[in-house]
């Protein structure tokens, strides 16, 4: 995908006509999908392409924002979806690449420069894989090394004290945590980094599918700690990258 200098200069020595140049200017910013409206210009202004979030998309709506980014040479990374959908995919991305442990997929055309500093996921326990795995996929998608700790929730204290040193070594910290959501306090009393706070739906009743953990995470007595939506995975590991790349 050629750049507006490059647009402008083939069309100044000829090389493309005016009509070819404004409708390759307008895609540069936008591509009209009809179902779609598809920011081609993201990955300029924020570092990373647009991210396809699969859930409720028909298998034939992500096939076409496929098509269009792979067009444009853009790295691409579809959240939320099952097998089926990779099959769907596959169809015109044989190389892509699916994680049934995080329901993303992926395809990478240009790699990224990768970052030597660490992001750190942690969860409070195995319940909250699938939320840490969405969020871990996503930062080394994005080109982070990501240091996994699983299943060291404030239910035994012990196995996070265990694991203190070797969390301190990441540049920023993901808490993945569900029930009433204390792990991401405790963490960010206990380390001087960034730590970014992921309820999750895990839970029994009076969880209230997430809400208790948010309400709990957002009202941390820990200074450092950020919260993300419910189940947000993917947000945290987004955030977490930009302050990784800082």
């Amino acid at each position: 995908m050629r750049d507006l200098a490059e647009i402008l200069e083939s069309f100044k020595t000829g090389a493309t006509n005016l009509n070819d140049a404004v409708v390759e200017i307008g895609d540069s910013f936008f591509r009209d999908l009809g179902h779609s409206t598809l920011d081609s210009d993201r990955v300029r202004r924020n570092g990373s392409a647009e991210v396809i979030y699969g859930e409720h998309k028909t298998p034939q709506q992500i096939i076409d924002l496929v098509s269009a980014l792979k067009e444009q040479g853009q790295n691409i990374l579809i959240t939320r979806v099952s097998q089926d959908i990779h099959v769907a995919v596959s169809s015109v991305i044989p190389d892509s690449v699916y994680y049934e442990d995080a329901r993303l997929i992926s395809f990478v055309q240009e790699q990224q420069p990768q970052v030597d500093t660490t992001i750190a996921v942690i969860t409070a326990g195995t319940s909250d894989m699938q939320v840490a795995e969405e969020a871990a996929r996503t930062a080394e998608f994005l080109g982070n090394r990501v240091d996994r700790i699983n299943d060291v929730g404030v239910a035994g204290l012990h196995r996070l004290l265990a694991r203190i040193e070797q969390i301190r070594t990441a540049r920023v910290i993901i808490v993945v945590a569900g029930m009433e959501g204390a792990l991401p306090s405790v963490v960010g009393g206990l380390v001087d980094k960034p730590v970014i706070a992921v309820p999750t739906s895990i839970g029994y009743g009076a969880a209230f599918s997430g809400i208790a953990a948010l309400l709990g995470m957002l009202n941390s007595c820990a200074s450092g700690v950020s919260v993300v939506n419910i189940d947000n995975g993917f947000g945290a590991a987004y955030m977490a990258n930009m302050i990784n790349r800082l």
